[in-house]
């Protein structure tokens, strides 16, 4: 846990206290919307266990959600579905999923440390390269957009059962790939990314 404070302590030790850590889920599937988690964690409260969501197990995110709920004075979680997606390109949609959760943070950011992608927001922020795997923050917010979306994804498989949204969360799995073209697409494919299959 101390090697993802590093960058936390550093900027508390420059007087920085509200520190906003920025991640997205669901920039790579094939359907679902792309989900951009941004808080501000209490950095007097460290929940043991935060790491980048991907490492973590369903099970050990669910209990560290609810963990960082209860331990944060701000979060958000915004989605950009697929249609907007496809409208403007996966990056620009998750750049604007970010930028929006981040306009919402109350108390105000003093920094804002985003994983990977820079963006025109009107406070201090720094990109940081595999952030989610080095900063608390930044993990954080990892843990809150890949539940928030998985949750959604299983929503989405009860709605539309046949591609088995509840196992792969609209991934590209071989399963899903077959189900796609036996059935073709739903209205949450993201028909850019799934073009080439039609072809």
């Amino acid at each position: 846990m101390s090697d993802l404070l590093v960058t936390e302590r550093l900027l508390l030790s420059e007087g920085l206290n509200f520190i906003c850590g920025v991640d997205e889920a669901g920039r790579g599937p094939l359907a679902g919307p792309v989900c951009a988690g941004a808080c501000i964690p209490d950095l007097s409260n460290i929940i043991a266990g935060v790491n980048d969501s991907k490492k973590l197990t369903e099970k050990k995110r669910e209990l560290l959600y609810n963990q960082l709920k209860d331990a944060c004075l701000s979060y958000k979680t915004v989605f950009v579905d697929a249609d907007v997606i496809d409208d403007i390109n996966i990056l620009n949609a998750t750049k604007l999923a970010m930028k929006e959760a981040i306009l919402s943070m109350f108390p105000l950011p003093d920094m804002v440390l985003i994983d990977a992608v820079k963006l025109d927001i009107p406070y201090k922020s720094q990109s940081i390269i595999h952030g989610d795997a080095v900063s608390y923050c930044i993990a954080a917010a990892s843990i809150f957009a890949k539940v928030e979306r998985d949750r959604l994804m299983m929503e989405y498989a009860e709605k539309y059962p046949e591609y088995g949204f509840e196992s792969h969360k609209g991934y590209g799995s071989k399963h899903h790939i077959e189900m796609l073209k036996k059935y073709g697409p739903c209205p949450i494919h993201r028909k850019s990314f799934i073009k080439n299959f039609f072809e």
